[in-house]
């Protein structure tokens, strides 16, 4: 692995990791009143996107990185979705 490589599976590690205590805290707390609805379904577009965007340029950092974002996002996204369509919570 050369240093540019490293630098980038340093990279994708810290923003898929920063995700962690995020997602653990709304999926233990079901608490999204706080999250923005418009924020994580464009977040969620841009990261399946940089994950595609890694597949077609054969990058592992880019698609590692953004299939554990895009898991983290989503599950942080649909508990924003259940808590807005069942307990009519702010979008």
């Amino acid at each position: 692995m050369i240093a540019t490589d490293f630098l980038g599976y340093a990279a994708a590690a810290c923003t898929t990791v920063a995700f962690i205590p995020q997602a653990l805290k709304v999926l233990r707390e079901h608490d999204t009143r706080s999250l923005s609805l418009s924020m994580y379904v464009i977040f969620n577009v841009g990261v399946y996107l940089w994950a595609v965007y890694g597949f077609v340029k054969h990058d592992g950092a880019l698609i590692g990185a953004n299939v554990c974002t895009a898991v983290l996002s989503t599950a942080i996204l649909i508990a924003k979705l259940r808590n807005v369509v069942i307990n009519n919570e702010p979008k």
